[in-house]
């Protein structure tokens, strides 16, 4: 052999060693208590290090480890921590039994009358809440999520459709609706500086599309006071255990204690001194002499105020790290009824990795706070298999084999025909009550067509009248779209007939760009706000012999196109051709005929007198909008810029000019407007409150019509759709200014805070509203109105009062709907 051949023997041999020395390999099993009943959502930790998995719902595990002695630690709230040593040199299944943590009283004494010992510890947990809350400035850490939701029951039918074949559930209608995974790369920052790198993703049966899970959505923090705000389960904040005054919302007992890494656990149960008060039910865990929260087993339910469901569990356990302590899991589990659908599910997140105060490089923060690239969801079956640091389960295996090979049948265009042949049928019911659609998923096109009942009309202008379009939707690759919808409108009292067409594509979704065209004629409100829908003119009308909106016709050409500038800056021009002609009344019918009121005119400024109160003209204009939102954070994805709520007011500047001369133009003015507003900024218990400040000034009015003038969202009606910017007692038309303006609308909603102390009144979960709303112009100065109400849901009740530069001039009952 000569030296060549010796030397490349030598080195097979040194690179297969080395391999073989960095080989890793598997140890799975189960994790049981002493009866034999599956642990779920165990932490499996490499000791001494923040490497682990977890165990999932049935106490399986598997983590790849590298050849040679490995000691494991298996730890979870309510049972004893356990560490076993391992010799690993091939892959090995090792089961480990867990023994419940023993909590005991008996060095414990609980005078007669007297305060639970629980008092005494929750109140030093409470002194260094703060000091813990700010300990750490930084970290970084691997993040894991797993969601899933699964039907336990259902009707057999809902609205005529088979909910087993809809929703493709086993014979018993239960089955998984939402399988999800994720995993990122997660960094954190003070105060709330987040970046979020997703790096595989997965969903059952959407082998191409990109889950929706975020690290910081899985971030819950007992030290702060109050919690999850603004998540859409409450209107109101949560009080947290262990918060500064919790202890006027809470009851606390002493369970138990136990000895843990030389550390004095105590199990505490956390209750409310007031039934429905928006608090938890459950355990915490607090350790004494450092008084830290070890772990939370804690329940939200429907007396606490929370929507949707009947029931959320919030379980969070934490790991040492140095000498801190970080989450090393989170679970929410939840369930609920809703219309005879019973549900069930959870969303886990597993945290492993941890780098405790990394030197971020400036510039690593900035307010893109997930980023997710086409390679995301391109990950094989190998890669999860050996990844995932929590096990499917059965169920959740067979669902991603099931629904993966159905979702590859149903792009064929074979399957698709068949399914739409089915779904594309027509009815009578969707042409006239709800909608037809036709659709042809292969090809990504959409029509719907209007139903007649929403179809007709009438008002005093144009008689009983039909308006119908088509919608045409065309879908494109990565979120491009194509909307076109032609629309024509006949009033059988005028005979007067309408059409146009209007058009908008999104061409490029990650910069928010898009293109309107729009042409032919129309009936239109005078108030470009519009006063109230067809329908409830046509009751005011016919029953009440109320004819509120005044209409006009004009053909219009218009162009525009929309683009994001920067984050947060969005930008919009439009340029409008247009001929307006007034009009008058062709009808004066009614169901119903009341002696001490008539229909008035079109002419709003004059009830009286039905002849045009403008003369044909032609108008020219461009409009150009800039909207700016500060401290705009964003989501990008292969498909999409996505904004986040911000903490921080919108602002909009809009600029538009009458062009005399231009196409026949004859009309010649320059308004200028400006609006801050922000919706629910978050009060805590005290609920939330929204606000819109907006100016505006015509710079020059030398020659404009009465549809050019500033208008405002009035409203004459007793029953209205609401609208933070509209007024509930200011005329649609007589204010309408071409000079200048000051508008200001405040509403606070107190979300049951005050009626959930009332026992009877508290179950309706009935959120009180107060409001102000501001408007000052030449002719109508210090326009004030102030209201109060009661809503829920979809609809809501108030009561109210207008002044007039001080002087009140309206008054009564409110109702609104929003539907």
């Amino acid at each position: 052999m000569n030296l060549n051949k010796k030397l490349l023997f030598l080195f097979s041999l040194v690179t297969l060693s080395l391999g073989a020395l960095a080989q890793q390999f598997e140890i799975k099993g189960k994790i049981i208590d002493s009866d034999g009943q599956p642990i779920p959502f165990v932490s499996v930790f490499i000791k001494g290090t923040t490497k682990g998995v977890s165990a999932n719902a049935e106490g399986i595990y598997s983590i790849n480890v590298d050849r040679g002695l490995v000691t494991l630690t298996y730890t979870v709230v309510g049972f004893k921590t356990a560490t076993q040593s391992i010799d690993v040199f091939n892959n090995i299944t090792v089961n480990q039994t867990l023994q419940t943590e023993q909590y005991t009283l008996n060095s414990v004494v609980i005078k007669a009358n007297g305060e639970d010992p629980a008092y005494r510890i929750v109140r030093n947990a409470i002194k260094n809440r703060k000091t813990y809350l700010e300990e750490v400035f930084a970290y970084s850490n691997d993040v894991y999520i797993k969601g899933m939701q699964k039907l336990v029951g259902a009707p057999k039918k809902f609205f005529g459709r088979d909910i087993q074949k809809t929703l493709n559930l086993d014979t018993n209608r239960n089955g998984i609706l939402y399988l999800s995974e994720s995993q990122s790369k997660f960094s954190y920052m003070k105060p709330d500086r987040i970046k979020e790198e997703m790096i595989s993703s997965k969903i059952s049966g959407r082998n191409n599309a990109f889950s929706f899970n975020k690290a910081s959505d899985m971030r819950i923090n007992f030290y702060e006071n109050l919690l999850l705000e603004n998540t859409g389960l409450s209107s109101r904040s949560f009080v947290s255990p262990i918060a500064d005054n919790a202890l006027f919302y809470y009851k606390y007992k002493l369970l138990g204690k136990t000895e843990e890494n030389g550390l004095t656990i105590n199990k505490i149960e956390v209750s409310p001194r007031r039934k429905n008060d928006p608090v938890f039910r459950g355990v915490i865990y607090i350790a004494d002499d450092n008084w830290r929260l070890m772990g939370t087993d804690l329940n939200l339910t429907k007396d606490a105020g929370v929507n949707l469901i009947d029931t959320l569990n919030i379980a969070q356990h934490f790991i040492k790290i140095d000498k801190y302590y970080m989450p090393g899991n989170l679970k929410f589990q939840f369930n609920g009824n809703v219309f005879g659908f019973k549900f069930q599910g959870y969303f886990i997140s597993f945290y492993s990795n941890y780098n405790i105060n990394p030197k971020f490089e400036k510039g690593y923060f900035t307010a893109e706070i997930l980023k997710i690239t086409k390679a995301v969801n391109k990950k094989d079956s190998a890669y999860w298999a050996n990844n995932r640091p929590i096990p499917l389960t059965e169920e959740e295996r067979k669902d991603y084999i099931k629904k993966d090979s159905i979702a590859l049948r149903m792009q064929s265009k074979a399957y698709l025909d068949s399914v739409e042949k089915a779904n594309n049928n027509f009815t009578l019911g969707k042409i006239l009550i709800t909608s037809y659609q036709h659709n042809d998923r292969y090809n990504k096109r959409y029509y719907t067509f209007d139903p007649l009942i929403q179809s007709v009309f009438y008002n005093t202008v144009e008689g009983f009248a039909i308006k119908y379009g088509v919608t045409y939707r065309k879908q494109y690759e990565n979120n491009k779209y194509l909307f076109i919808r032609p629309q024509v409108r006949y009033g059988f009292a005028n005979k007067r007939f309408t059409a146009n067409v209007n058009a908008f594509y999104y061409y490029d979704p990650t910069k928010r760009a898009g293109i309107t065209l729009g042409f032919g004629n129309e009936v239109t409100d005078l108030n470009n706000y519009g006063t109230m829908s067809p329908l409830s003119n046509t009751l005011n009308s016919l029953l009440f012999e109320r004819n509120y909106p005044k209409l006009y016709k004009r053909d219009f050409v218009t162009i525009g196109t929309q683009r994001e500038l920067a984050t947060g800056l969005q930008a919009s021009v439009a340029i409008e051709y247009s001929n307006n002609q007034a009009l008058s009344n062709s009808t004066l019918y009614k169901f119903r005929d009341y002696k001490d009121r008539e229909f008035t005119s079109n002419n709003p400024l004059n009830p009286g007198d039905d002849s045009p109160f403008f003369p044909n003209y032609k108008s020219t204009s461009i409009t150009a909008n800039l909207t700016y939102t500060i401290g705009q954070k964003y989501i990008t994805r292969p498909d999409a810029k996505i904004y986040t709520e911000s903490k921080y007011p919108r602002l909009s500047l809009r600029y538009k000019k009458g062009i005399n001369g231009v196409f026949g133009g004859e009309t010649d003015y320059d308004l200028i407007t400006f609006e801050a507003y922000q919706e629910r900024i978050g009060l805590g218990l005290f609920g939330y409150t929204s606000f819109v400040v907006g100016a505006g000034k015509f710079l020059n009015s030398n020659k404009l019509f009465y549809p050019e003038f500033k208008h405002f969202r009035g409203n004459n009606a007793m029953f209205f759709p609401p609208n933070l910017r509209k007024f509930r007692f200011l005329d649609f038309y007589q204010y309408s200014t071409d000079q200048h303006y000051f508008e200001a609308h405040l509403e606070h909603n107190f979300s049951g805070f005050i009626l959930n102390k009332i026992p009877l009144l508290r179950k309706l979960k009935l959120e009180e509203v107060v409001g102000i709303n501001y408007l000052t112009q030449p002719k109508k100065k210090n326009y004030t109105e102030y209201y109060f109400g009661i809503q829920r849901l979809v609809f809501g009740i108030s009561y109210g009062f207008a002044f007039d530069n001080g002087k009140r001039v309206d008054q009564g009952f409110r109702f609104s709907y929003n539907f």
